[in-house]
């Protein structure tokens, strides 16, 4: 099989980071508290200027950002949340848990993500709040979004859990509206070793409702306001991010330089439609993700041969089980066709040049070999 280029090497990683994380850990251990201490304050203020915000508020995950934030706009039984049908479905699925409805939208076939046209078509007397998704790392039009919440009066939450590092218009992705929901799943660009979340915000009555309902609903040491969950972030994981923080920009200028890599190899390559940067926009490669009719087969050709590829996402969020019912009937042309295309090559600032090229040559001999029939290599 020869070398395993792997999808993700957490190990290389934080060797690479280990002073620093071990320097950290030994701070939290030691002279820090284990519930919301000194790391988080610190990692919630870094994070918030990186992306220009007044606010950050540190929690359990990039699930329980997006439930909170609708949660504390109000968004709930009876509103409509509307997003995209071409998405990770714990968007949706977050919508759910907030209580309120998800309506889809199609994605722009080219690039994949929802616009403020077909977003603002979907808008009812029941909507609410608006929920875009910066896909893959690229962020969307969310300027244009921004008006169309401004002009129709619903919230905007910016859904960017994929898209750490991500600028439009030379502007941080997170401040475009009334919040922003960040992921740190250790795949992210910016990954705990764990689970964990944030919610951005220019908001201080927005802030102070998060900080309320990520801890069980406390205004108090002994009051509580609200039923809420617990969903604080963690110390140590904060700890960890903070280090991470310091490194991103330059992680994401690696990742830039190994999806240039891939565009080269990989231009004019047997049918496969390779991902695109929007001018006013700067993409942060979470995800490289490439569109090919043989799918199934070249997939099955890279994992034989050590190539660890992935699908991000193989079922539309319309189709998946358990939000089909939700959706009987409805029918998303571009996301569906998405779902049966896509294909996510390796790609992590960890990866070396020969890796890349290796996954590269990997690709074109399996479109190259001629006597393959159409269905298979």
């Amino acid at each position: 099989m020869g070398h395993v280029v792997r999808s993700k090497d957490y190990a290389r990683q934080y060797r690479a980071l280990w002073p620093e994380i071990e320097a950290c850990l030994r701070a939290a251990f030691f002279d820090d508290d284990p519930i919301l201490g000194r790391a988080v304050d610190e990692f919630e203020a870094a994070l918030a200027r990186y992306h220009g915000v007044a606010h950050a508020v540190g929690l359990g995950s990039g699930t329980a950002a997006l439930v909170l934030s609708l949660q504390a706009l109000g968004v709930g039984d009876g509103d409509e949340v509307v997003t995209g049908a071409h998405t990770f479905t714990g968007t949706v699925s977050a919508i759910v848990l907030a209580g309120a409805t998800p309506v889809l939208v199609d994605a722009d076939d080219r690039t994949g993500l929802v616009t403020p046209a077909a977003m603002e078509r979907a808008i009812t007397g029941r909507t609410r709040a608006l929920l875009p998704v910066h896909l893959y790392g690229h962020p969307v039009d969310v300027t244009g979004i921004a008006e169309v919440a401004r002009r129709r009066g619903v919230h905007l939450v910016e859904d960017g859990a994929q898209a750490h590092g991500a600028r439009w218009r030379s502007r941080p992705i997170g401040g475009f509206g009334a919040a922003c929901a960040l992921s740190f799943h250790p795949s992210k660009n910016l990954g705990a070793f764990g689970d964990g979340g944030a919610v951005l915000t220019d908001d201080p009555a927005l802030d102070a409702r998060l900080r309320v309902l990520r801890n069980l609903g406390k205004g108090s040491k002994y009051g509580f306001e609200v039923v809420a969950p617990n969903e604080k972030l963690d110390t140590l994981q904060a700890a960890i991010l903070g280090v991470k923080l310091r490194h991103l920009d330059a992680w994401i200028e690696r990742r830039r330089a190994l999806a240039a890599r891939y565009a080269s190899g990989l231009a004019g390559v047997g049918d496969l439609v390779l991902p695109g940067e929007h001018p006013e926009a700067s993409h942060a490669w979470h995800l490289y993700v490439v569109r090919s009719a043989r799918r199934d087969a070249l997939l099955r050709f890279l994992t034989e041969r050590g190539a660890q590829a992935g699908l991000h996402y193989p079922i539309a969020a319309h189709q998946q089980p358990a939000h089909a019912a939700r959706f009987a009937g409805c029918v998303f042309p571009v996301a569906e066709r998405h779902a049966a295309t896509v294909l996510t090559l390796p790609l992590s600032h960890e990866h070396d040049d020969h890796e890349i090229d290796r996954v590269v040559d990997l690709v074109r001999r399996f479109f190259d070999t001629a006597t393959r029939s159409p269905a298979e290599p």
